[in-house]
């Protein structure tokens, strides 16, 4: 890195002989220090597909595409990188923030592919935004996004890149001076995917097999599979995406919280709460 940047290779974070461990510290370095540090929370290929340069941020046409919210004082990150001017959706986005025990957590990620149908599921039939389904709920959005394949709290398809966000994740938690970090899935088709790719839980894991449980010949929730909801079909057992609508639509019959994960640096977990499970 050049500048006040000590350190140019893949070794821990320093700035003028200060090592760096959390995102604070991070947020009080002057502009574009903090957004050196920050680019390490891209992925250099993804932007290259989409014509965005790696070193301007920024289009052919020298547009900003890439913005990160971070101001000095505070415990977290923003980062959001569009396709385009004027796009409704981010291509990619990060937010990551400190805990109150000096960890980091990666709060929420998010790829969108831009050129999929996107889906009005974040919005309800007045405009007013539904906070992924759990606040108010756009139900023939949901049914069409279900349909099309998509899982609860998805506008858009993905593209396939969580295998290639953790190994970015572990990278930038290292260089934090961190063995692990905390993510916290917003859905069961989250937890199942953050499990395959390594993570173990923090809280939950009983919970998650409860749930796994349920699903089983004979009981509550897979009786509860009865077709009174387009989320609730009577196969909807069988596949991850299936089951996280089922739940998005209150099978549990009470609210989706209470799991956290986290992922040691270099050490898969190797958990497996929905044994042969598919998405």
């Amino acid at each position: 890195m050049t500048g006040p940047m000590a350190s140019a290779g893949l070794g821990p974070f320093v700035v003028d002989g200060t090592r760096l461990y959390s995102l604070h510290q991070v947020n009080s370095l002057a502009g574009p220090d903090k957004e050196q540090i920050y680019s390490h929370l891209l992925l250099p290929p993804l932007l290259a597909d989409y014509g965005i340069d790696l070193d301007t941020l920024s289009d052919a046409q020298g547009n900003r595409l890439v913005t990160f919210t971070c101001p000095d004082g505070s415990h977290r990150v923003e980062v959001d990188v569009r396709p385009e001017i004027g796009f409704p959706d981010p291509l990619l986005y990060l937010e990551l923030s400190d805990t109150p025990l000096n960890q980091i957590e990666v709060a929420l990620f998010m790829v969108n592919d831009p050129k999929s149908e996107r889906f009005e599921t974040d919005r309800d039939w007045r405009g007013q935004r539904t906070k992924f389904g759990t606040f108010r709920r756009n139900l023939p959005e949901e049914v069409r996004a279900m349909k099309a394949g998509l899982a609860p709290g998805q506008v858009r398809h993905g593209l396939r890149l969580s295998r290639a966000l953790i190994p970015m994740f572990e990278q930038f938690v290292s260089r934090l001076g961190h063995d692990y970090y905390l993510m916290e899935p917003l859905s069961y088709h989250t937890a199942i995917l953050f499990e395959r790719l390594g993570c173990s839980y923090v809280q939950g894991k009983r919970k998650m097999e409860w749930i796994h449980q349920g699903f089983q010949p004979g009981a509550s929730l897979r009786e509860a599979l009865d077709g009174s909801t387009p989320f609730r079909p009577a196969d909807a057992w069988r596949t991850s995406r299936g089951r996280s609508w089922a739940i998005h639509d209150g099978i549990l019959a009470e609210p989706w919280h209470g799991i956290k994960m986290y992922k040691r640096i270099g050490k898969p977990a190797r958990v497996d709460t929905f044994p042969g499970g598919v998405y």
